[in-house]
Parts: structure tokens; sequence; C-alpha cells
């Protein structure tokens, strides 16, 4: 009996002992994590003390700060508008209690940001990390040394010579897609979604620009183009929702699934091309000459992008590995699309809206493609284009398909007035502020083709509009966008007249700037012309 007893008081001595040690060992851990977290917001206070230069809007309260005062939808973009009108130039904002911000929306304030040197300037990852599973360490990702060489590679593959050679492409896609438009309209389809439309017809270009591959998307459904539509809404809805910030915790979602699903269809298609080529060129001797002329010695297509990423070296004789060169025909695929379509989508709409504008941009491409047996449009066509590129610059300024960049420092960047942004700190450079600006654009609601007149322009400040963005960090294929959009316009405007749709578009920003049901324009097919 005394053994039992003795037996019992060990265990349940054992267990208070267990308990306690349990105990304590929670309460370190909390301990622990309190010191960690007040470390933390000290941090942050002491960060947010160093913006006090900066005037600072009304937060929802002291921890959550500014997040979700501005949304991404028409509402948003509205409250951004008054934002920019009361602060002028600039202002701190604070996204929860970690992340301090700095918002320019002014050419003086942005224009120490973009100029400085590509050596201190990285991209962060609260905007830009969500993509980086998709596109790697491209040039729209990478930093540094990275970047610097990359950008010093990839520069000769967007040369006006190479450029030249894309203008048939343009054309192509553009003739499906009108062919596909003269048949809705003679199936009795009233509305068309230029979105929709113009986006296929963009990633067709793209795909015969990059990888020479005809992929029919405008007709038929492909599994690589789906991939890249849900990789675009899949970035988007992980950046509205706080959880899915943890990459740990998105990838164990249906949406990360999703997601890790989606890259692997697109990354196993940019690797599958890159392979053949590679074994191509080995095969034909990995020259230059190589790209001209095939097997059998017959004249062959111009080089893709593919190929010319393939033949780039670096001053030590070193080329790009198949990694970096997927990595850049993603970010290609990416960038040169979604914006681009965009771009395009809401020139058709302000052109609809201004029947006198695109009157004028119509006589001014009917004037040079007069006599022609043809409506090709060729290189040398589009430097005749004077009023419609005015229009355009006008649809940028309005309308940018991209509406802000982020970017932070290795070191303090001074801006006017005395201030000065901390080092570390995310700059949000706001180019739909700065278009909108009362100050920069008087009147910047109204859409107004002249005040890109050439005399007009002699007294902006180059930073007064930033489609592209400005500095060591620009968008590299500017010059592609603007020479298709120019193709496209014109085909357009020389095929069909444009009227305002069904409904008012209700404008929405996700990767760029779109609307939140379509943007739907009624056409009137203008010639019978077969191509």
């Amino acid at each position: 009996m005394a053994v039992v007893l003795s037996d019992g008081l060990c265990v349940l001595l054992s267990r208070l002992l267990c308990a306690r040690a349990l105990s304590g060992a929670l309460v370190v851990c909390a301990l622990a994590l309190v010191l960690v977290l007040s470390a933390r917001l000290a941090q942050v206070l002491w960060k947010r003390t160093r913006l006090s230069c900066f005037s600072c809007p009304p937060q929802r309260n002291w921890f959550m700060g500014h997040m979700g005062i501005i949304r991404s939808d028409e509402v948003g973009l509205q409250d951004l508008d008054k934002l920019i009108k009361t602060y002028r130039h600039s202002c701190a904002w604070f996204l929860g209690p970690f992340y301090n911000l700095v918002r320019c929306f002014h050419p003086d304030y942005i224009k120490p940001l973009l100029i400085a040197s590509a050596s201190i300037t990285f991209k962060d990852e609260l905007f830009y990390g969500f993509m980086r599973p998709w596109l790697g360490q491209g040039l729209l990702l990478s930093n540094g040394k990275q970047w610097s060489r990359q950008r010093r590679l990839l520069t000769p593959a967007f040369h006006f010579d190479i450029l030249k050679n894309y203008i048939h492409i343009f054309n192509s896609s553009t003739n499906t897609m009108h062919e596909k438009w003269r048949r809705l309209l003679a199936e009795g389809k009233n509305d068309f979604d230029m979105f929709e439309h113009v986006s296929l017809m963009t990633l067709d270009s793209l795909l015969k620009c990059t990888f020479s591959y005809d992929s029919h998307c405008q007709e038929n459904c492909s599994e690589y183009i789906s991939a890249i539509y849900e990789l675009s809404d899949l970035v988007v809805k992980r950046q509205r929702y706080l959880p899915h910030h943890w990459y740990w915790l998105y990838k164990r979602s249906a949406e990360g699934q999703r997601f890790l699903h989606a890259c692997k269809i697109v990354h196993n298609f940019t690797a599958g091309v890159i392979q053949e080529r590679r074994s191509q060129f080995l095969h034909q001797g990995g020259t230059e000459n190589s790209t001209q002329t095939n097997t059998t010695g017959n004249k062959r297509r111009a080089a893709d992008f593919i190929e010319l990423l393939l033949l780039s070296k670096d001053e030590n004789g070193e080329g790009l590995t198949n990694e970096e060169i997927k990595a850049h025909a993603n970010t290609f695929m990416f960038a040169g699309h979604d914006t681009t379509a965009s771009a395009i989508s809401w020139i058709l709409y302000n052109l609809a809206m201004n029947q006198d504008f695109q009157d004028r941009c119509r006589s001014e491409i009917n004037d040079f493609l007069e006599g022609r047996d043809t409506d090709e449009i060729v290189w040398e066509d589009l430097s005749k284009l004077t009023f419609t590129t005015m229009c355009i610059k006008e649809s940028l300024r309005l309308h940018s398909p991209v509406l802000a960049l982020t970017r932070y420092y290795s070191q303090g960047i001074n801006l006017p007035e005395g201030r000065t942004v901390p080092e570390g700190t995310i700059c949000l450079i706001s180019i739909y502020g700065i278009h909108h600006n009362p100050d920069v654009w008087p009147n910047p609601k109204v859409y107004d083709p002249m005040r890109f007149d050439p005399d007009n322009q002699k007294q902006r400040n180059p930073y007064d509009f930033v489609p592209f963005s400005a500095g060591p960090r620009n968008c590299i294929g500017q010059n592609f966008a603007m020479a298709e959009i120019r193709v496209v316009l014109a085909l357009t405007l020389r095929r069909f007249r444009l009227h305002p749709g069904s409904r008012s578009p209700s404008r929405l920003y996700a990767l760029t700037l779109r609307t939140e049901r379509g943007l739907p324009l009624m056409l009137e097919p203008l010639s019978s012309l077969q191509n």
C-alpha cells in the first residue's frame, strides 16, 4: 500500500514539474515574442519619426495606419485625386505597423528617385515579391550588379534595327483581330470588349516576336495563354488578401496551388523553347549568321527575342544561362502584353469619346496610305503619325497602364525643400499622381492631345510625362510598345469607326489599369478591303 502511494505521489510530482516546465517555456516564448514585436514596433516608430518632414494624411488608427484607405477601384482612384490635390507633391503613408512609405506625385520629387544610380536602387519585395516565383530574376525584379549586367546584355535586342523586323508581325496580328471583328459584326454582335480582344492580339504578337510561335490564340484556347492570364489574376488576389502575403501559408492554399501549377506550365513552355533553340544553335555553329539561314542554307526569318538572348555575350564573353533567358522571356511576355493591351484599349476608348480627334487621326493615316494597294504599315510610316502620336501620348497620360512604381534605396535620397527619404524606405512613385496633378497638368481630367504639340512640349519638364518610367531603370521595351501601338491604331482607324459602348467604364487598377466589367466599344466598318 505504501509502495503504491509512493508511486502515485511520484507520478503526480512528475506531472506537476512537467506542467511547471511547460508553463515556464510558454512564458519564456511569450516574453520573447513580446520583446521581438516591441523591438520591431520601436524600430517602425523610429522610422516614422524620420518621415516627419513629410505631411501625413489622416490614418484609420495608429495600428492600421493608412491600410485600406485608398482602394483600387473607381472610388479609390477618385480618393487618390483628392490626395494629390491636397498634398500636391508628396506625403508619408503607413501600411499597418510595419511598412512606412513615401508617396511622390510631382516631377520635382520623382526626378531624384528615378535618376538615382542603379547600384543603390532596389525593387522591394512588398510589391514585387509576389511575381518572383513566376518571373524569376529577370530585368524587372533583379537589382544591383545583376541588373546592370542584364540591362547591358538585353539593350541590343531592342535596337531600332531589330524592332523593324517586328512590324510585319504587328500588322499580321492586327489583321487577325480585325477579321474576327468583321465576322462577329456580320453575326450581329454590337459591343466589343477592347480588353478581351486587344489582350489576345498583343499576346499573339509577343509569342511570335519572342518565340517565333504562332499560337492562333485569337481564335483558339491555349494552355500557355490561360496560365498567363491566371498568374496575373492570382498575383492581384494575393496582394489584396493579407494572410497570403506569407508564402509558407499561400503555397498551401487552393489559390497558391493554382499559382504554382500555372507557373509550371509557363516555365515548362519557355524552358522547352530555349532548350530546342540552344540545340539548334549548337548544330548550326552558334553564330549570328545561323539566325539568318537554316540548315539547308535557305533564307529564314529574322531572329526572335530568344535567339537574340542566346547570342548575347558580356564583356567577358559569357552569355546568359537558360534560367536567365527563361526569366527574361517570361518578363517580356508579362510586361509586354498586359501594359500594351491596356494602353491600346484606352487609346481606342478616348478616340471613341472624341470623334473630332478620331477623324483627324484617320485623315493623317489615310493621307500616307493613299495610292497603295495594301494597308500594310511599314517602319517608315511610323514617323508620319504626328497627330496620332499626340493622341497616343495624351491617352497614356490620362489612362497610364501602370499607375505606380516602388523603389527603395541603400542610402538616403534628398528631395526638394530639405526633405530626405531615409535609407531603406519604400518610395511609391505615382505615375498616376504626376499625370493627374493639377499643378503639372491643368484640367487633368480633360483629354487634350494638344498638350503634346511639339511647341508645347518644349516648355515641359521631362519628368511631367513618365508612362514608361525614366532614368536608368526606365522601360527597356518602350520603343517596341510604341511601335506596336502605332501600327494597331493606324490599321484600326483605317478600317473602323469607333463609338462609345453600352456603358461607361468604371476604372479598376489590377497589375495594369483596366475596368470592372470590360471596356465595350461599338465598331462601324469603313472598308471591305480584304487582307
